[in-house]
């Protein structure tokens, strides 16, 4: 058993001596293909038995299917099939947008993301664990409070922990987050992984710089955007009955303090590893033991 700080020493010692990663590589026997979405074609990276249990890995904003790189294996070892894929607009889904709906429109909403993440699904077996990154914990939220038939777990990594304008809580910035524009937001976003205050390694920061050339910057504006007005869901996610898990760093964005409180809001688990805001990369062993015990509960 573990604490809600996260810690298991085994996987803790495996998290500190991680080698270095090829993250544009997918993990061996790794399956890419697409799925058709409302929004357009979706490109989808998966590893595991065809009729393993699902674990579908949402990334967040400006992020790919290949940030759980390190997680696909070990999910697969424990007899799951594990799957992830790029947001509409973001990488290899770039070409999927709000153009593509029917009627068409000028945006992106969390309306598409929604329905994206709902014809993933349902392009496999359900229900699904589901776990939400950042802005996808949103998503992954909303599809759990509408349709927890579809959703067996729930797991919330580095997700907004407070509804309605999300950045007011920033560690940082949250003070002068109200009046800046999402525009403005999304290019501090942007500039900030560019000049890697995340502090990720060099082949990590090789890659991520490497796809923003397809990274649509429309799709980037518009979640930051969508993140200034995130749904209060605290009574939907409640009434689901779906077991929710709350996996952050200590060193994530929102303070750690808002997201033991949004645990108690919502009735969760939470688990708190000693790293930032990407724990899928910094500690993949520690995080996907959680999740194990999560889908057990």
């Amino acid at each position: 058993m573990r604490g809600d700080d996260g810690r298991t020493d085994p996987e803790r010692r495996l998290d500190a001596s991680l080698r270095v990663a090829d993250w544009a590589a997918a993990p061996s026997g790794a399956v890419r293909d697409t799925v058709a979405a409302p929004s357009g074609v979706l490109a989808r990276l998966s590893l595991g038995p065809a009729d393993g249990s699902r674990v579908l890995l949402v990334p967040g904003a400006t992020g790919s299917k290949e940030d759980f790189g390190l997680m696909l294996p070990l999910l697969t070892d424990a007899g799951y099939r594990a799957e992830s894929y790029d947001l509409a607009g973001q990488y290899e889904s770039h070409a999927a947008g709000p153009e593509n709906l029917h009627p068409p429109l000028d945006r992106y909403t969390l309306e598409l993301f929604v329905d994206d993440l709902l014809a993933v699904i349902r392009a496999g077996s359900a229900p699904v664990h589901l776990l939400g990154y950042s802005f996808a914990g949103t998503v992954a939220s909303v599809v759990a409070a509408r349709h927890p038939e579809l959703v067996e777990s729930l797991t919330l990594m580095s997700s907004p922990p407070l509804a309605g304008q999300s950045f007011r809580g920033f560690k940082v910035l949250g003070p002068f987050s109200g009046p800046m524009s999402a525009h403005v937001g999304a290019g501090l976003l942007i500039w900030g992984v560019r000049m890697n205050f995340n502090r990720s390694p060099r082949e990590r920061l090789a890659f991520v710089r490497e796809r923003f050339a397809l990274t649509r910057r429309s799709s980037v504006d518009d979640i930051i955007e969508l993140m200034k007005h995130v749904p209060d869901l605290d009574a939907e996610l409640r009434a689901s009955g779906v077991p929710v898990l709350i996996a952050v760093g200590k060193g994530d964005i929102w303070p750690v303090a808002a997201h033991r409180a949004y645990a108690e809001r919502i009735r969760a688990n939470i688990v708190v590893f000693d790293t930032g805001h990407t724990p899928n990369e910094t500690a993949p062993h520690q995080l996907t033991a959680a999740l194990l015990e999560h889908f057990r509960r």
